[in-house]
């Protein structure tokens, strides 16, 4: 599901995003950094086989996302993904953005707000980035509130938009 169809062009965007990405190295480091952009993943290309794959996983098959004649000839344009695949990217690309060491386990703990603001067209490119909103003490760890926005390559505004919230245990 990384969009690179060439093993090569993936290493290089893979390494890319390891030389660049933040390293964070434990809750004081963190709690230093609230309201802080932390940065932005590589693009990732967005696939009709991607879509179709998570209309299959969700049950979604509303014609926007996987009728491509239709979508095609609708008021997109083209096939879009939908909302909530936009979201599932988020654990595959936020490690590429940063790093959080000092921790044994980190854990999804759900999300404040989510915001689909405008459409992620199949074939466009997208990246995500994250800043942090705010780091709270919690028994035997810290609550990460983060802000995750994805971005459509040359779109005018985000196209998701999502207060993620994880926790990380030392």
């Amino acid at each position: 599901m990384n969009g690179c169809s060439d093993g090569r062009r993936h290493d290089a965007i893979w390494n890319a995003a390891l030389m660049s990405k933040r390293i964070i190295n434990g809750a004081d480091e963190l709690k230093s950094l609230v309201g802080e952009h932390l940065g932005y993943s590589p693009w990732v290309d967005i696939t009709q086989e991607q879509v179709n794959m998570f209309a299959e996983a969700t049950g979604d098959f509303q014609w926007i996302h996987v009728d491509v004649e239709r979508a095609t000839a609708g008021p997109f344009g083209a096939p879009i993904a939908h909302g909530y695949l936009t979201l599932s990217l988020g654990p595959m690309l936020y490690p590429q953005v940063v790093e959080i060491r000092g921790f044994t386990m980190g854990v999804n703990y759900g999300t404040n707000k989510v915001r689909f603001m405008s459409p992620v067209p199949v074939g466009s490119r997208l990246r995500l980035g994250v800043k942090i909103l705010d780091v709270a003490d919690i028994a035997g760890g810290v609550q990460n509130t983060l802000e995750f926005t994805f971005e459509v390559e040359g779109a005018a505004k985000p196209s998701c938009v999502a207060e993620v919230v994880f926790r990380s245990y030392e």
